[in-house]
């Protein structure tokens, strides 16, 4: 009987022990130098007295390569006393004060450009701050706030302050007027993020708008100067499945921008707005990329010749010119292949050759301006990526399109960043 009893017991604790689940008994950062410690345990799942979960850890890797801060991480796990375990993430830091320059041009003989200057990683947690200044006939100027992660792995705030002055082109059917328009707009938005893969940003835009009529054509409906207040309500929301090494980038991307502008002038009515991103990587072999963005958006459909969406050289379509025309729909797909030709240390060399199109629903149109041949424009070409992989962002790019559809127009477009 006591045999018995005694085998009973045995077997009862081996199934207990069989069945205990490994714990994290300790929790270290090796290699981070500015980027706080603090700072990474306080946004990672990972805890001391956690499970030992190998997806979790996995998330908090691809979180922490996410950041500006970061080049490259990745954990070790190391055995410590029965079911007990060390959890080691080791990081790779980028340097995170960066330079910022967009350069565009035409046949045309047009020339802008953006200078600006940031810290990814201001007091090393993961705080963007920073401002920009703007030559674009007109100077501009503004200064930005990002925290993403103030209080946790979930809550974050971003403010936002610009006095943009460019010179527009107005499309009327007598002809194009340009005109000198200024905004000048105060944001403030909130950040959240459910999990690993979702978040949304919600706030409001407090902005003037100031045009006034330089040379061109002129309408007896369209005002030659007008100056209005105006509101802007924002939402966002965004799926983010991206994993970085180091210049490669892998997964899809979905982000949804959705805003309601009223203007404190009766005589103006209030209007919608919206546009979905879509990208899409895939890795090609060791040094191949394929980088595809699909953007699709409308607008409230109203005939002015202020209409929202544009087709400019830095934003859709390479080559195509500064702000050329204008629309209360776009559908505009960007696809490139890049191809790393020279990897060191801390120095790539990358090529590229792309096709950007697109096309818009002139204001007042319908569905059918989409397939307008006056509306689509298709713009081949390629360029080159010169990739510093120990800086943040650290890519200079030149890239040249060429038209092929009727009336086109080529050009260089510089830069630092992919181009998206």
């Amino acid at each position: 009987m006591l045999r018995i009893i005694v085998l009973l017991v045995l077997i009862s604790c081996s199934l207990k022990g069989f069945g205990q689940e490994s714990i994290v008994s300790g929790f270290n950062i090796q290699g981070n130098k500015k980027l706080k410690t603090s700072f990474i345990k306080l946004i990672s799942d990972v805890k001391p007295g956690s499970v030992l979960d190998s997806t979790v850890m996995e998330q908090d890797i691809i979180r922490l390569k996410r950041l500006p801060a970061v080049a490259h991480a990745y954990y070790q796990v190391f055995h410590s006393y029965d079911n007990q375990y060390n959890v080691f993430y080791n990081i790779e830091e980028n340097f995170t004060i960066n330079p910022q320059l967009n350069v565009y041009t035409t046949n045309d003989d047009e020339f802008a450009y953006r200078a600006g200057l940031y810290e990814f990683n201001t007091l090393g947690r993961n705080i963007a701050f920073g401002g920009f200044y703007q030559r674009d006939i007109f100077d501009s100027f503004g200064v930005n706030l990002r925290a993403p992660f103030l209080f946790n792995n979930k809550i974050g705030l971003a403010i936002n302050f610009q006095d943009l002055t460019t010179q527009e082109p107005v499309f009327l059917d007598q002809g194009t007027a340009d005109y000198k328009y200024n905004n000048t707009s105060y944001e403030i938005l909130g950040l959240y993020a459910f999990n690993f893969k979702h978040r949304i940003e919600a706030g409001i835009t407090l902005f003037n708008e100031d045009y006034e009529y330089l040379f061109g054509a002129t309408a007896d409906n369209v005002p030659q100067n007008f100056n209005v207040d105006k509101n802007l309500v924002k939402f966002i929301y965004e799926y983010d499945g991206l994993d970085y090494f180091y210049q490669y980038v892998s997964g899809f991307k979905s982000t949804l921008n959705i805003q309601y502008v009223s203007a404190n002038d009766e005589t103006l009515p209030d209007f919608a707005i919206w546009w979905n991103d879509f990208q899409y990587f895939l890795r090609v072999g060791e040094r191949g990329n394929w980088a595809n963005r699909l953007r699709g958006g409308l607008a409230t459909n109203a005939d002015s010749p202020f209409a929202p969406f544009s087709v400019d050289n830095n934003l859709n379509v390479r080559g195509v010119g500064n702000t050329i025309d204008r629309g209360t729909g776009v559908i505009v797909l960007n696809t490139e292949y890049r191809y790393t030709f020279l990897d060191k240390d801390w120095f790539v060399l990358q090529g590229n050759a792309f096709i950007d199109a697109g096309s818009w629903r002139n204001p007042g149109g319908d569905f059918g301006d989409f397939g307008d041949d006056q509306n689509i424009r298709v713009y081949p070409g390629a360029g080159f990526r010169f990739i510093h992989k120990k800086i943040f962002n650290a890519t200079f790019r030149v890239d040249y399109g060429y038209g092929i559809t009727p009336n086109s127009t080529s050009g260089f477009v510089f830069g630092f960043g992919q181009y998206f």
